[in-house]
Parts: structure tokens; sequence; C-alpha cells
């Protein structure tokens, strides 16, 4: 199956999250409802996904919340914990078999924390961003969100709450300057 874009529909920062969110519930149920390769092809794609879409808002969502919703720091922080949580989880699946129980127990375990954390960024982040923003500064997001997707890495790593420390981990660590400057040059800043 082709990589999914979850956001070729909309330039709005929130309705890009939310359509990444929905596809990765929709991940989610492939991963379980398949076996053998195609279950290794979806979980790819899920951890793919969830690799872009955490850089996506280190880069850009997290630190526009900060800035700009009462609380942010507080609501960030439990979310980047959140984050963390799921990144060791994503790591300790790595070597595991896809087709075993321990895994499935894992994925579901997983599954539910996940779907709890896009829960709580919809209604504690994205709900305020209208308030905070006009429609032209959340498109301006929306482009950095979609420059930021163009150069992630493809696995989330632990114990990385930056896409600099995310990166530095992983075998191209140039992409990170890259990536800072793409979501830049997509914000209008030089």
């Amino acid at each position: 199956m082709p990589e999914h874009d979850s956001t070729s529909g909309s330039n709005d920062v929130t309705a890009l999250l939310k359509a990444q969110h929905e596809r990765i519930r929709e991940l989610f149920a492939e991963v379980v409802n398949t076996k053998g390769d195609e279950r290794k092809s979806h979980y790819h794609d899920l951890v793919r996904l969830l690799a872009v879409h955490e850089t996506a808002e280190e880069e850009v969502v997290h630190p526009f919340a900060r800035r700009n919703i009462e609380g942010g720091e507080g609501i960030v922080k439990a979310r980047i914990e959140e984050e963390e949580k799921a990144k060791r989880v994503l790591a300790e699946l790595e070597d595991m078999d896809p087709d075993s129980d321990r895994f499935l127990d894992k994925i579901a375990a997983l599954r539910e924390d996940v779907l709890a954390h896009a829960e709580a960024e919809e209604r504690e982040e994205f709900a305020h961003f209208d308030k905070a923003a006009d429609q032209g500064k959340l498109k301006n997001l929306g482009r950095a969100v979609k420059a930021a997707e163009a150069l992630a890495p493809t696995r989330p790593h632990p114990g990385t709450d930056t896409v600099a420390k995310n990166l530095a981990v992983g075998p191209v660590a140039s992409v990170v300057d890259r990536t800072r400057d793409a979501v830049r040059r997509a914000m209008g800043e030089h």
C-alpha cells in the first residue's frame, strides 16, 4: 500500500494534525487486524507517521502552544511526557516478532496511550489555536508542519524530545538543519 498523505486536503495546521490523528487510528487498526508481512508493512507505516507527526509537533506546534495558549508550558510538558513513553514502547516493539502475542499486547497498550494522547492534544492544544492566531497564521503553521513532515526521521527515538535529538541518534544528523531551514522558510523566517 502506498504511503498515505494525510495532509493533502488542507493547509490549516489543526486540520492537518487531526487528519494525521485519524490516519494513526486507521493504521493501528490495520496493524491489529492483519498478520505476517502485511502487519509488518502497516506497522512500518504507523511508525513512520508517528515519527513525522511528533517531529512536526516538536518543531512547530509545541513552540506555538507554549507561547500562545494559557498554561501552554504545562500542557506541552504533559504531551512530551506521553510522547516519550510511546517512543520507549516503540523501541521495545522494534525487535519483536509482529505476530507474537507479546507484540500484540504491547501494540494494544500503545494504541490506547497514543489515542488518549491525540485526544488530549486536540482538546488542550488544537482547540485553542483559533483563539490564539488568525487564519493566516494557522495556514503558515500548516505549511511549516508540511515542511517538517518532508524531512522528518523515519523512526522516533526514546529520550529525544526534539527533532534535533531525534535525528542526532539516527544515521543522518545533517537532516536536522534541513528540517529547521524548511520550517523557517515555510513560516517566512530567514
